[in-house]
């Protein structure tokens, strides 16, 4: 049987975020509304837990930022500054570029960790959440990050 996670490994974790596979909507980006549903959360709580909050608006979060020419603050300044989701989907509208560029994001991302140099991220990561034997089955980042949170068996 494959490994699971050795619980609390990567500190705590938070199940009701969004896979990174998720596309948003009214753009097609992945990861976005995970983004979104990370400053939700910090809008709700104050701050994300800090197996979280080291890579808030940095890692993927500002990856995706740079692509779309935007700064991961602006994007966090329109959810706290939103009532609803509609508003954050309006604001949003105002951000981003007319053109997303999805198609390009969406295949950056989904390879995310599948350099030289990734791949031994990956195993070190996977290593120290008891899961070395899983560096076949767990191919990129994103994959990582749902493995963590439970979406990978």
């Amino acid at each position: 049987m494959p490994s699971k996670p050795i619980p609390g490994s990567t500190g705590e974790v938070l199940t009701c975020l969004p896979s990174p596979y998720v596309a948003h909507g009214p753009t097609g980006l992945l990861y976005l509304p995970r983004f979104i549903a990370k400053c939700k959360y910090v809008k709700e709580h104050g701050s994300l837990p800090a197996s979280y909050a080291k890579n808030f608006k940095r890692g993927i979060d500002r990856f995706l930022c740079l692509h779309l020419g935007i700064d991961p603050g602006a994007v966090e300044q329109v959810v706290r500054e939103s009532a609803d989701d509609a508003e954050i989907e309006r604001g949003l509208a105002r951000l981003l570029p007319a053109e997303v560029r999805a198609e390009k994001w969406n295949r950056e991302l989904a390879q995310k960790g599948m350099t030289a140099a990734g791949r031994e991220f990956l195993g070190t990561a996977l290593t120290a959440m008891g899961c070395a034997d899983r560096a076949d089955d767990i191919k990129s980042i994103p994959d990582l990050i749902d493995f963590d949170e439970g979406r990978i068996e």
